[in-house]
């Protein structure tokens, strides 16, 4: 339960209430379609002359369809309330410092187009490929409703969405949210990947019915924390919370793009094995590789990419035992390239963890599908929680 800020706070109206019925209804229908108006009043509790009015308004909107009819209790016939997936569009992006990934998706996260291209080196350059690219897409699918803009990207947002600290993206400071609107037309809402990821879970995730703990550790160029505590994202002042990528763990440590040293990115992402691959023991390379290259590497033998690989996984250990001992999540659900190879390294990471835990500790750590592309998803369920979530309210 929470406290009530008297110095910060908004009396409930009766639009609240209605705001509140409406997606409670709106998620039934999410969750159960096919459903009846009968079972839908009886599945929330709600009078059935508000469950009509709901449904009305909704059917008007485009939100839901009612159609089939089948067999209800008591020898009646009911018409079935499906939720119009294909009406409402939302265009994802999943924003990192190399390639930028833009597709358009339904309220149920399934995709019916994307590109990529290389990111920008500047904000503005990155406002007009973007336009570009969604001019495009709305262009082919002229009937989908375009509901927003949701962007996952690496680095903290403030509330107003302006990108407040983003070391890897190199960007520094820009009200980012307010350039792209003013581009594309759309409402833009964007977050830090990890949270994205987090909410993602929680909304379509295969522990989205039973988990209120939960971290997203994103592994990439650096490493971000998204944060679900009693099914709650937890931002923090300002915006930083989940920056555990910038805890330092040796200040004599490689130098970082945050301006410190020894930050524990530094030795568990993608770039720390690559640099350790390049620059370690014996390195004779010549061109930069990728980190996909490592692991093919690994794969056909590489002794030198498999150590880097087996270091990337005892450091990645060692942050992800300090999160389970000091937060105590359910579940931590992990994200990026590496897990692509968690046969060879989910062991090392889950010995380093249950070295360095206590013995009470029964958090789950899980590798998410690259398949699934859980960043571009996030950033569906960024737009999708501004229509289906609680609204806000004291």
């Amino acid at each position: 339960m929470r406290k009530i800020d008297l110095t910060n706070f908004q009396v409930a109206t009766s639009e609240t209430a209605r705001q509140i019925n409406r997606r409670i209804a709106l998620n039934f229908i999410r969750r159960h379609t096919p459903m009846s108006r009968a079972d839908l009043a009886r599945r929330s509790g709600l009078q059935r002359r508000t469950v009509s009015a709901i449904v009305d308004q909704l059917i008007d909107e485009g939100w839901v369809t009612e159609g089939a009819v089948g067999p209800a209790p008591r020898d009646r016939r009911s018409r079935f309330l499906h939720l119009n997936v294909e009406r409402a569009g939302i265009v994802a992006v999943e924003l990192r410092p190399e390639t930028t990934t833009v597709g358009l998706a339904g309220v149920d996260a399934r995709f019916a187009e994307q590109s990529s291209w290389p990111t920008p080196h500047t904000p503005e350059a990155f406002v007009r490929k973007l336009a570009r690219a969604v001019t495009a897409m709305r262009r082919a699918h002229p009937q989908v409703v375009c509901e927003g803009v949701g962007i996952s990207l690496p680095g903290r947002v403030s509330s107003s969405g302006r990108l407040v600290f983003a070391p890897n993206l190199r960007w520094g400071d820009v009200d980012l949210a307010s350039l792209i609107e003013a581009a594309i037309g759309l409402p833009v809402v964007l977050e830090n990947a990890a949270n994205a990821c987090a909410l993602a879970e929680l909304w379509f995730g295969r522990h989205a019915e039973d988990i209120r703990h939960l971290l997203a550790v994103t592994v990439s160029e650096g490493i971000g924390v998204g944060m679900l505590v009693n099914g709650q994202l937890v931002h923090g002042g300002h915006a930083m919370a989940g920056e555990f990528g910038h805890v330092t763990i040796d200040e004599q440590g490689p130098p970082c793009p945050c301006g410190k040293r020894g930050c524990w990115e530094r030795y568990a992402s993608n770039t720390a094995a690559v640099q350790h691959y390049v620059h370690g023991p014996s390195s004779a390379v010549g061109d930069i590789p990728r980190f996909e290259d490592l692991l093919r590497f690994a794969d056909h033998g590489d002794r030198r990419a498999v150590q880097a690989l087996e270091r990337m996984a005892r450091f990645l250990g060692f942050g992800l035992a300090g999160l389970a001992i000091g937060l105590a999540p359910q579940v931590i659900v992990m994200i990026g390239e590496m897990t692509a190879a968690w046969d060879r390294l989910g062991p090392i990471v889950l010995e380093e963890v249950k070295k360095r835990t206590l013995p009470h500790v029964e958090t789950r750590i899980v590798p998410t599908d690259p398949s699934t592309q859980p960043r571009l998803r996030g950033a569906v369920t960024l737009v999708v929680q501004q229509h289906f979530g609680a609204p806000t309210v004291a």
